[in-house]
């Protein structure tokens, strides 16, 4: 039962992102309202994905070296640095297309790196494949596109700085959850 929960919040997860790009017309008939509906299928595949993922049976596949954890947790500053505005408003994204795509995409190789279990690879896996193919339906559908110039070194460091402190709210979260992120 938890696998299909797993699966289903995969799923949902997968079509509410790329409904706007496989029905462009019906999601544009949604305006501003569609938007509150799209975040409400999102929270609800999020909620369905940790229920299913915390719900199912352990069934290994490979046991991840250990230092892979470490490895982890820089690939983790990465993503989360990626994932906040710092391509935006810093200088060391400006030239990059899908940095928050790409910071997802970190994230969810690097929980698969940590992870050598069956809902692992539905879970983290799906989720890396939608950010890879969600780059390339982009760049397919816009094949325009032009680099941002500017932001500020200072800036990056601020992000740096806040990813950082976000990582340690992160990892005690999982410890809580009984996941310790830090070993020593």
């Amino acid at each position: 039962m938890y696998w299909i929960i797993l699966l289903l919040g995969v799923a949902l997860w997968w079509a509410a992102h790329l409904f706007k790009r496989v029905a462009p017309a019906r999601r544009a008939a949604l305006g501003d309202p569609g938007k509150g509906a799209m975040a409400g299928v999102l929270v609800v595949s999020i909620v369905l994905m940790v229920v299913g993922y915390r719900g199912t049976d352990f069934i290994p596949l490979w046991q991840p070296p250990t230092f892979m954890v470490h490895i982890n947790n820089v690939a983790m500053l990465i993503a989360i640095y990626m994932l906040s505005p710092a391509p935006k408003r810093g200088k060391l994204l400006a030239g990059m297309r899908h940095p928050m795509l790409t910071g997802f995409g970190i994230w969810a190789a690097a929980h698969l790196a940590v992870n050598g279990d069956l809902a692992s690879v539905l879970m983290f896996g799906g989720l890396l494949v939608w950010a890879v193919l969600t780059g390339r339906i982009i760049n397919a559908a816009e094949p325009a596109w032009q680099a941002r110039s500017g932001g500020s070194l200072a800036k990056d460091g601020m992000f740096l700085v806040g990813s950082v402190a976000l990582l340690g709210v992160v990892g005690l979260v999982h410890n809580w959850l009984g996941v310790w992120s830090f070993p020593g």
